[in-house]
């Protein structure tokens, strides 16, 4: 018995190819609609549930900043930081910036919690930092392109 072997075309390699990016590009669709879902969810409540709250002076937020031991101008600053995040996360072209700093933002409120507040509170910081990890990995490209376009300007 021999073997049959059927010739390859550019026409098959060019289908097998087309076929395998457009399950790619399908898993990529899913998990970025995902991540969409959650950027939006944090979003509205990093603006509406955290930083509203501290530039109202609502009580605990007050006291919480109280308790920190570094004044109520910091309420604001971590306000703003958080508000400016909330807004990015939902502009593509900068939600992946806003990922990396709302890490930074997460790891400043877990060690709070830890060091400071309650420490049964910092998981909660924690996973909201492996969400903006995801964000911040998903839109490295577009990243990438924010900090070339500065480069570029700045060379200027």
């Amino acid at each position: 018995m021999t073997a049959t072997r059927i010739p390859t075309t550019t026409a098959t390699t060019a289908t097998t190819t087309a076929t395998a990016a457009n399950g790619a590009g399908a898993r990529m669709s899913a998990r970025r609609k995902v991540l969409w879902g959650l950027q939006i969810f944090l979003a509205a409540f990093l603006f509406f549930a955290s930083a509203l709250p501290k530039f109202a002076g609502q009580a605990d937020a007050v006291e919480s900043f109280d308790l920190i031991g570094w004044g109520q101008w910091f309420r604001y600053v971590t306000g703003t930081v958080e508000a400016a995040g909330a807004i990015a996360l939902v502009v593509p072209r900068l939600a992946g910036l806003a990922g990396i700093a709302l890490i930074g933002l997460m790891a400043g409120a877990a060690l709070t919690q830890i060091l400071v507040l309650e420490p049964a509170w910092a998981l909660m910081p924690a996973v909201l930092a492996a969400v903006f990890a995801a964000v911040a990995w998903d839109r490295r490209a577009e990243s990438r392109q924010v900090l070339h376009a500065l480069r570029g300007a700045l060379r200027r």
